[in-house]
């Protein structure tokens, strides 16, 4: 088995989780997941730069936290779009919760941190099988609607809590994306962090 100076080892296992959750192993994997996600910004509002930068974002994010702390990493979710930065999941205390925060802003390319980790105590009672039937839901609603250009929105649900973020290019495509996702049995409130296609905060196209 091939060995990693100790500094890294951190980012291997997070290169390793990505690749395993995508169905990819080994260069030519790594390969084929840089392509498609060229090939996937092509098709939205964001540049193949842009959507490269945030996977990169992603990993050094995920790296960081692993790094800090496993237990704080297995229990955040992220999601990056254009630099901006939205955290999700479930845990114990303000401190980590806090930590995850301040931990992503390290980061360099994190232009904005969307800290929406929920802290409960009863973290281990999250629904996720409810949760993951609500998000199936939704991604089915969004990619069915011909109005809704679904590849500019990532949708998160963590506890009928459903977070969305993304690039709209009207606001009523954005309102109707929202309408899905307060309509599915189930969902107890919708978060938005969506911003307009030609909001000044946008990061510029390269």
């Amino acid at each position: 088995m091939t060995s990693f100076p100790a500094r890294f080892e951190p980012l291997v296992v997070v290169l390793l989780l990505i690749l395993s959750a995508a169905g990819l192993s080994g260069c030519v994997g790594a390969a084929v997941g840089a392509g498609a996600t060229a090939g996937i910004a092509v098709a939205q509002e964001r540049s193949v730069g842009a959507a490269i930068d945030d996977a990169t974002v992603k990993i050094l994010v995920n790296e960081r936290l692993l790094r800090e702390s496993d237990f704080i990493f297995t229990r955040t979710s992220i999601d990056v779009v254009e630099g901006r930065v939205l955290l999700t999941g479930v845990i114990p205390s303000q401190n980590d919760r806090d930590t995850a925060g301040r931990l992503t802003w390290e980061v360099k390319g994190v232009r904005e941190v969307l800290n929406e980790i929920q802290v409960s105590p009863r973290f281990e009672a999250v629904d996720f099988v409810k949760d993951a039937s609500i998000s199936a839901q939704l991604r089915f609603k969004l990619l069915s609607d011909r109005e809704i250009y679904s590849i500019n929105y990532v949708t998160t649900t963590v506890n009928g809590i459903v977070y969305v973020i993304g690039i709209s290019r009207t606001e009523a495509e954005h309102q109707k994306v929202l309408n899905h996702a307060r309509a599915i049995s189930g969902v107890s409130r919708v978060i938005s962090h969506v911003i307009a296609r030609d909001d000044p905060r946008r990061k510029p196209s390269v």
